[in-house]
């Protein structure tokens, strides 16, 4: 067993809650620019004043339309602006908010609305509002449903005019670190998801000690965030608050705007999940190969010589030669791609799933650092996180300041610190198999360096023990096969069985481009080049490749590229881009027990 304790950097007092920050920064320096919200054509700032005029505004209506303290509120939107003036208005109400993905179903709005008990929903678009409405008669203490693109914030600021200021101040005033600040649902890759009580000291003391401890030479003066992950998401989340928190400039967007709104709003540091980062590389790689034989060839050239001149920083500094390929390569190649994040980006911070070393190197070579960091939501995101000054490519760095990481006997993470959750909401036997004596059980297996940094190996319940007793994680093996443009999805197989197969999907993004350079029809589906010969010999280097770190015993033998993607509409993906392996296995059983007929 290995512990690692890290004492808190920043105090917080137990009278502390997520509106301080907003209110006192409006108070202190009027003008300063917080926001930056999106206009047709341009950014518009919003100063602290005016952020904390509208929260004001907001929460005066919720009181006005009967919201009391601790009452839940449901957020049921994309990223967007509206979303972090709600979250700060439903908490200046002394509410508690509920985030609710924008792609949720019916049953799974109903389901999340009725755990909490929910007394109000603020809905996105008109559809959200239809699908609130039609679980509505189930929902007995639902009381309003606000469209959010259909006037609802409007009309909340006309319910609360006559509502003095002080109402809203005594609420703020009432709340401190122990009250419940929001519930956030597991994404449920398996089972029906859980509420995680997450307090005000949960973000506020991890948002502080995250960017004044754990990545202070990112947060520094003048830096500024695009954030696209949905907010429901507890990593989207901790990154808004540490925002206010800490003066950072925050901004909105989401996927289809990204590209265009990266350009105009120029941020200093990013943050995303590893899918993201593997779309930026396979992109630019298909690009430069339907840009001709020439181009190809100089694009792997310059992703070479950034992992090297990478690998070459952890062991000194990188040798005449090389730093002279980088310099080169830098003009051809790493200047462009930085622009196509705004060109100001420095650091960016990736959580969620492993990243992988290769593009850890890659990213770093090219100039943008990615700082990998591990959590979960009952962590209120971060446990550890690499820093610019102490990172370790293949790890997810040592735990931030006031967390403990230890490793049990059987391998599995625990924690315990500022950022562990409260208990799950209206569970108390999960909250009892969960936390013990203060210590998190993550169900993730690790391991501590000597010098603490900290190792993800896989998960504790997702450990394949083929039949013949060997135990394999499936999770390094589905990374690796995943770092293959190709392949958008797959899911390693093999519990009980005589071997370790797969299940791969393609990426139709990059088929595209393939099918052009090895003259196939443009026609083709997935289904019908899943048997092709050339495509074939692609997967079967990509399985080479990720069997390469483990042994024979642990290596996939046999696997299947299906017809189709996993998604999030067919129930195969969670909103945060997890698999749901269940679902997978139920669903694709035939075209497992097919890869064992023979």
């Amino acid at each position: 067993m290995r512990e690692l304790s890290v004492p808190a950097m920043v105090e917080v007092p137990d009278s502390a809650n997520l509106t301080d920050a907003p209110f006192s920064r409006a108070a202190e320096d009027p003008g300063a620019i917080v926001l930056r919200r999106r206009a047709v054509g341009a950014w518009s700032a919003v100063t602290a004043a005016d952020f904390a005029a509208e929260v004001t505004g907001v929460a005066k209506g919720l009181v006005a339309a009967g919201i009391e303290p601790g009452d839940r509120v449901g957020l049921l939107s994309r990223t967007r602006y509206e979303w972090t003036l709600l979250d700060y208005a439903i908490w200046a109400a002394g509410a508690v908010a509920v985030p609710i993905y924008e792609t949720s179903s019916a049953e799974q709005i109903e389901w999340i609305a009725g755990d909490s008990g929910a007394k109000a929903v603020f809905a996105e678009t008109a559809a959200h509002v239809t699908a609130v409405e039609e679980v509505r008669g189930s929902l007995p203490g639902l009381a309003h449903v606000w469209g959010i693109d259909t006037g609802g914030v409007a009309e909340v600021v006309r319910l609360g005019k006559e509502v003095p200021d002080d109402a809203v101040a005594e609420r703020r005033a009432a709340r401190g670190a122990d009250d419940t600040a929001t519930l956030i649902y597991t994404s449920g890759t398996t089972g029906r998801p859980k509420g995680c009580e997450i307090s005000h000291g949960n973000l506020v003391r991890t948002a502080r000690n995250a960017i004044q401890g754990a990545i202070s030479e990112v947060t520094v003066e003048g830096s500024s965030t695009l954030l696209f992950l949905p907010l429901a998401h507890v990593f989207a989340r901790l990154i808004e608050v540490a925002c206010v928190e800490g003066g950072i400039v925050l901004g909105h967007s989401d996927v289809p705007n990204l590209l265009p709104d990266l350009a105009t709003f120029r941020p200093t540091f990013l943050l995303a999940v590893p899918r993201v980062f593997e779309k930026v590389y396979n992109g630019a790689e298909q690009q430069a190969a339907a840009g001709g034989k020439a181009k190809e060839r100089i694009f792997q050239a310059a992703a070479a010589t950034a992992i090297a001149y990478s690998r070459a920083l952890e062991s000194g500094r990188p040798g005449l030669g090389l730093r002279a390929r980088h310099r080169v390569f830098d003009a051809l190649v790493y200047r462009k791609l930085r622009a196509a994040v705004g060109g100001r980006v420095e650091y960016a911070v990736s959580g969620g799933a492993a990243l992988g070393e290769r593009l850890g190197h890659f990213f770093r070579g090219v100039g943008i650092t990615i700082l990998e960091g591990y959590g979960l939501t009952e962590t209120t995101a971060p446990v550890s996180v690499n820093r610019p000054t102490a990172i370790r490519i293949g790890t997810v760095g040592g735990p931030i300041p006031g967390v403990d990481v230890r490793i049990a006997e059987d391998g599995e993470v625990l924690v315990r610190g500022i950022n562990v959750l409260r208990g799950y909401w209206n569970n108390e036997a999960a909250t009892k198999e969960a936390l013990e004596d203060g210590w998190f059980h993550t169900g993730d297996l690790g391991s501590l360096d000597s010098d603490g940094f900290l190792r993800i190996t896989g998960r504790k319940k997702e450990i394949l023990v083929t039949a013949a007793g060997k135990n394999v994680a499936p999770a390094p093996l589905e990374d690796g096969l995943r770092a293959h443009p190709l392949v958008s999805q797959c899911l390693v197989v093999g519990d009980g069985r005589r071997f370790v197969a797969a299940l791969v999907t393609l990426d139709e993004e990059a088929l595209g481009p393939w099918k052009q350079r090895h003259g196939k029809p443009a026609a083709m589906t997935a289904g019908e080049l899943r048997r092709d010969p050339d495509l074939t010999a692609e997967i079967d280097a990509a399985v080479a490749a990720a069997n390469r770190p483990v042994s024979h015993a642990e290596a996939i033998k046999k696997y299947a590229v299906l017809d189709v993607d996993f998604t999030e509409e067919a129930g195969h993906m969670t909103p945060s881009l997890k698999v749901r392996r269940a679902v997978v296995m139920r669903d694709f059983a035939d075209e497992i027990d097919a890869l064992y007929d023979t």
